[in-house]
């Protein structure tokens, strides 16, 4: 099997030819080498499908940047108003429900559904009937599994009831015929897949990138968090904590090229800047990671020293964030990147920029940074630079939450977890804080910050309507609304608000 992060291959799925009798016998290999009852007769053709399934993941890239735009973290920026209208929208909380980007995200996510149920479909017996076996099949599918949990929880999250099919990739047929189901069920379903995949996936991956049974236990953690299954979430994200991870000394490395899949890595996203480079009719769907260079600095230049290429200047760190770092937290710098100050604490690099002419906060974001040697092709569209979706600092900070509300609650331990982030945040422990549920989601937001959490954890904690204000519509109940086009072709309802 291909490597994921460097070869992840797209596969196509032929359409089905059907032959009329009464007016000829059709074999569509008259006109086609391979169809697709071809497929799924080998171990290898398992597997391609497989990595196929991890493709559209690369597609979401922008819902880590609207995960902080919509929060009180970060601003679209850009070069006006009017530029990448989609996010303005998202931040301005003025969303429209032709939003473009909105639009791209449920498309992404459903394709990866599509996917994963084709394959699933066929785990038992292939087009022809026939049964391949072949050894470390039901991990391959606990991948699966897992794929398809993540695609719906982030669905669910976005929109909250969607709709909701298992047993089939969608056809032509299909359309008009689906309609939402309740957020509770789609929940279960996501449930029920990841108790599937930790089931049968190993706890150490063969290849990086794949996940693993700590990945599928820790998404599972989450998405009992979110339903306010603390007793749950707590036991589930235990097996993570005990698990093999660490965290790395200094936060800075965590989002450096060779920070990737490290010791504090449960799963990522994995980018290549290999072919293809890029689309830009469809400028998420490369290999490469559009969001990275959205992170920019405009027109930024310096010597050959200097390690940062330029950017667009969007998904803008605010002040107000950068406000919320005690001195002597890394954390910061890490985050906040301020290049007023880098050119003038570097003044051998040369540095020279431009203010970002909308929204200017005078910060951008650090982790994902755009960096010099990263990207090839078209170089907008193909930066390698992982997403880094759940980390072990992230799981700490979670099972501390799940601890202080569960029905029995542990203070000690989640003491000792807040401790650990804190801890490395200072490199020291003088910085501690009692763990309130409150001092939990305060450290969320400082740990996380940049990484596309912020909004939903205000959703879901019941904050969002007070920490983002007048501008924030409660009506919506937290939720994105559905995409007009599903309105109009398949007849769903939308949400409320919109």
């Amino acid at each position: 099997m291909k490597n994921i992060k460097n070869s992840i291959s797209l596969i196509i799925i032929l359409s089905i030819f059907v032959g009329c009798s009464d007016v000829v016998e059709f074999d569509p290999h008259d006109e086609y080498e391979v169809t697709e009852v071809d497929y799924l007769q080998t171990e290898s053709d398992y597997e391609t499908m497989a990595v196929s399934c991890y493709t559209p993941t690369q597609w979401l890239n922008q819902l880590v940047v609207i995960g902080d735009i919509a929060s009180d973290n970060a601003v679209a920026g850009g070069e006006n108003a009017s530029d990448v209208v989609a996010l303005q929208q998202i931040d301005d909380y003025t969303i429209l429900t032709n939003n473009s980007t909105l639009e791209d995200l449920w498309k992404s996510a459903y394709e990866g559904v599509n996917r994963t149920n084709y394959l699933i479909s066929y785990k038992d017996v292939n087009l022809l009937g026939e049964t391949v076996e072949f050894d470390g099949k039901e991990a391959l599918y606990g991948e699966v599994y897992f794929l398809r949990a993540y695609y719906y929880f982030n669905l669910v999250r976005m929109f909250g009831d969607v709709v909701l099919f298992t047993d089939h990739k969608l056809g032509l047929s299909d359309f008009g015929t689906l309609q939402r189901s309740p957020k509770e069920d789609v929940y279960t379903q996501i449930e029920t897949d990841l108790l599937s995949a930790i089931s049968v996936l190993p706890t150490s991956a063969s290849q990086q990138g794949r996940v693993t049974k700590y990945a599928a236990q820790a998404l599972l953690g989450k998405v009992y968090l979110y339903q306010e299954k603390f007793d749950e979430a707590a036991s589930m994200l235990e097996n993570v904590v005990n698990g093999p991870f660490s965290l790395v000394s200094n936060f800075d490395d965590i989002f450096l090229l060779e920070g990737e899949n490290g010791p504090e890595s449960i799963y990522e996203v994995q980018y290549s800047n290999g072919q293809p480079y890029y689309n830009w009719s469809g400028q998420t769907r490369g290999q490469g990671n559009y969001a990275v260079q959205q992170c920019g600095v405009r027109g930024l230049n310096g010597t050959a020293e200097m390690p940062y290429n330029a950017g667009w200047s969007t998904n803008l760190p605010t002040q107000d964030l950068a406000a919320a770092y005690e001195d002597g937290d890394q954390r910061k710098d890490a985050t906040t990147f301020d290049v007023e100050a880098y050119a003038t604490n570097n003044p051998d690099l040369g540095v020279t920029y431009q203010v970002a002419p909308y929204k200017n906060t005078d910060l951008y974001n650090k982790k994902y940074l755009p960096r010099k040697g990263q990207t090839s092709g078209q170089v907008e569209l193909n930066y390698e630079n992982n997403q880094r979706i759940i980390r072990y600092s992230d799981v700490l900070l979670m099972a501390a939450e799940a601890n202080l509300r569960s029905s029995s609650p542990n203070a000690s331990k989640a003491q000792g977890y807040l401790d650990q982030v804190r801890d490395r945040a200072f490199g020291d422990s003088d910085h501690r804080v009692t763990a309130t549920v409150d001092a939990v989601w305060n450290e969320r937001r400082l740990e996380l910050a940049m990484e596309g959490d912020r909004f939903f954890d205000l959703v879901r904690t019941g904050q969002a309507a007070t920490v983002l204000g007048s501008g924030y519509n409660p009506a919506t109940n937290g939720l994105f609304p559905i995409p007009q086009n599903e309105i109009e072709i398949s007849n769903l309802t939308q949400n409320d608000g919109y």
